[in-house]
């Protein structure tokens, strides 16, 4: 009888681990049913997503306006500047790096033979450290993976009208979901909540911490991509460099891949430079000494002012962040990893502790 008590105080004291409260309870089925629907409906609703990121990014605008408007003129007033970027975004800027990738991929054959006849003078300078025969292995490996990546290109043309189409229709969608996200806000989270469990104070509270942290990370980084763009662009446009607009493009986005990015566009911002002036020329020096300015800039001061109120997260945990969720999700799920490696973060912290429980039971 003793032994039946104790194995039932075990079982019981074993749920009270997994299971603390009901409120645990309700954020682990809103974690859950959220994850399942996000990864079994992300192809179906990702106009959806894009809406909700974009109509997170303009809230705060609108907040702002609310305090002198209504909630309606608000929304409008933001919606039309958005629409107006985005419009100079789509006609303007896209076409003049459309056409400078097209003369980039133009001289990719050109750069790829100058930099061959770089590289293999290596072995005359440095006999000790680089062979001829294994350089050469090299190139030829390069070589056929060059290859191999034209002819994936190639292959993802042939589905170019499908693209074309679903551009399209996220051009057309996309918009008119974001004016509704924005004015509908409060009646759509009205109907979302009727769907929630009742007692959902633990969820309320993690939501709270997110949606703070979140917000500050949307905006900080749709402003830190704007800055570092406008920033390269204007310095590359007056040392001269090729291709200014494109470089200034990707200097932009490569921020959304923390760590990762600022390293995978050097190659592009130097290449180019190392193939319009060598590797000799003061032209080149002035654009490694302005790149490792603006990176600097970035890291040291705008990244700090930017996301002074966001959630500080360990580098580890970011690089980790990166490769987990942008496996799962491609580039949706790396320029999310953060958001989502602070929703980790914020439901570790309130979860409730078997200390705690501990102590309430002794109370």
């Amino acid at each position: 009888m003793q032994s039946n008590f104790s194995n039932l105080q075990f079982l019981k004291d074993s749920l009270q681990r997994i299971l603390p409260n009901s409120q645990a309870v309700a954020l682990a089925i809103i974690l859950i049913v959220g994850f399942l629907l996000v990864t079994s409906l992300s192809n179906v609703l990702m106009p959806v997503f894009i809406a909700i990121v974009f109509a997170y990014l303009l809230e705060g605008l609108v907040r702002k306006l609310e305090y002198k408007l209504k909630r309606l003129p608000s929304v409008l007033i933001v919606f039309s500047a958005f629409m107006g970027a985005f419009s100079y975004l789509l006609f303007g800027l896209m076409p003049m790096v459309y056409q400078q990738l097209k003369q980039l991929l133009q001289h990719t054959p050109e750069i790829i033979k100058s930099s061959q006849a770089e590289i293999l003078k290596l072995p005359e300078a440095y006999p000790q450290f680089i062979s001829a025969n294994k350089l050469r292995e090299l190139m030829l490996a390069i070589q056929q993976e060059a290859i191999n990546y034209g002819q994936d290109l190639l292959s993802l043309s042939a589905s170019s009208v499908v693209g074309i189409i679903s551009a399209l229709v996220y051009l057309i969608l996309v918009p008119v979901l974001i004016l509704f996200c924005l004015k509908d806000k409060e009646i759509l989270l009205t109907w979302f909540a009727q769907f929630m469990p009742r007692d959902r104070l633990l969820s309320l509270n993690v939501w709270n911490e997110v949606d703070m942290q979140l917000g500050n990370y949307i905006r900080g980084k749709f402003v830190e991509v704007i800055i570092l763009g406008f920033a390269s662009y204007m310095t590359f446009s007056a040392l001269g460099l090729n291709y200014a607009m494109l470089l200034s493009v990707f200097m932009g986005l490569s921020v959304i891949i923390p760590y990762v990015g600022a390293t995978l566009v050097t190659f592009p911002v130097l290449g180019v430079a190392f193939f319009q002036w060598g590797m000799s020329g003061d032209e080149f020096m002035y654009i490694v000494i302005a790149y490792s300015i603006i990176q600097a800039i970035d890291g040291v001061v705008l990244v700090p002012l930017l996301f002074s109120e966001a959630v500080n997260l360990h580098p580890v945990a970011i690089i980790v962040a990166i490769l987990f969720f942008g496996g799962l999700w491609g580039f949706w799920g790396v320029f999310f990893a953060i958001p989502l490696a602070t929703l980790v973060k914020a439901v570790t912290s309130a979860w409730p502790r078997l200390d705690d429980k501990m102590h309430t039971f002794d109370m």
